[in-house]
Order: C-alpha cells, then structure tokens, then sequence
C-alpha cells in the first residue's frame, strides 16, 4: 500500500499537549479545547473617546477629534457605534440633591429565593431606589436608595419594603458623607 502515512493516534493527554498551550481536557492550562481568542470588543480610539467623555460627556465631536488627531467624522461613527452596541450611555444624571434628596441608604435584603425575581422587579419600580443587584452573600439583594429626610426613609421601610411579600429580613447603612464618586473608571 502506497500513499499518506496514517496519523499515529496519540493519547488524549499527549494529544492535548500537541496542540499546544491552552488547550486539553479542561479548557485551560494542558487540558480541554482550545478557547477562543476573547473577542477585542474595544480598540485604543473607542477607549481614549469614552475616557474623555467620562470627564465631560457634553465633550463635542470636533474637540475629541482634535484632541486624538482623528477625524471628527471618525468620532461620530464611533460614538453612534459605541451607544447602539450597547457598550456606553450618554445621559445627563440629575445628582438627588437636585430633586431635595439628601439622604442615601444601602440596604441588604434577604429573601426567599422563589420570590427573588419578583421582588427585585418591584423594587426597581420604587421611586426612591437608585440600584437594585442580586447578589451573593450575606444578602440577597442590594440597594441603593436616596429620601428626602429620614421620615421618608422610615416610611420606605415600614410602608414598602414591609409589605413586600418574600422579604425575611434587611439591614440598612445611612451614608453619612459621599468621599468619592465617579463616572470615570479604567477601561482595560
């Protein structure tokens, strides 16, 4: 018999190591299928554009042209990407005070966990919540919430959250003083 000579059948471990790093039986280090690439969902210019419009999103397209040596043209190509990809928002945020909310509040909730969604969906729905996460740990669920005074706070508790069916138990902080916060974080 002439022709190509047969591949020699290597044992899964030995093949594994063949294909070389990252691949095997596990998905990482010497085992399991070899994972894809992660996908590169922003390049420098999509980045240096969203650190500058986290500075100041009312930034206009000729000044972050200017500012990165690019077309103004290419800027809003890429913000227009960024916004309908979903990957940035560009809102005007009213801070709480502007509407005469002087208190915040973080409040883990604990729940029964068929009422999770339920009562995660209600809470979005409140007026006075800002963020709503599902989360692990001591609590359930975690809130942040803005009053106008701590009457306001008391009846959030004892009027709405009470009445919500599921909830076994919360624990609220009042902030006393904000040290820090920002829209600007590092986008790696």
């Amino acid at each position: 018999m002439t022709g190509a000579p047969r591949a020699r059948k290597l044992p899964r471990r030995a093949a594994a190591a063949a294909q070389g790093p990252g691949t095997g039986e596990y998905g990482t280090g010497e085992y399991g299928p070899p994972r894809p690439a992660r996908p590169q969902i922003l390049d420098e210019i999509d980045r240096r554009v969203i650190k500058i419009l986290q500075v100041d999103g009312r930034t206009t397209n000729t000044e972050i042209a200017r500012q990165l040596r690019v077309s103004e043209t290419t800027i809003r190509k890429r913000i227009a990407q960024l916004v309908s990809h979903d990957l940035i928002n560009i809102v005007a945020v009213p801070t709480p005070k502007a509407v005469g909310m002087n208190l915040s509040a973080i409040i883990g909730i604990s729940v029964t966990l068929p009422r999770l969604r339920a009562i995660s969906d209600e809470l979005k729905r409140q007026q006075e919540v800002r963020y709503v996460g599902v989360s692990t740990g001591r609590y359930d669920i975690i809130v942040e919430a803005f009053f106008f005074d701590q009457q306001h706070f008391l009846e959030f508790i004892s009027s709405k959250l009470s009445r919500m069916e599921g909830i076994t138990g919360l624990e609220t902080s009042m902030i006393l003083e904000v040290v820090k916060f920002s829209y600007e974080w590092e986008i790696a």
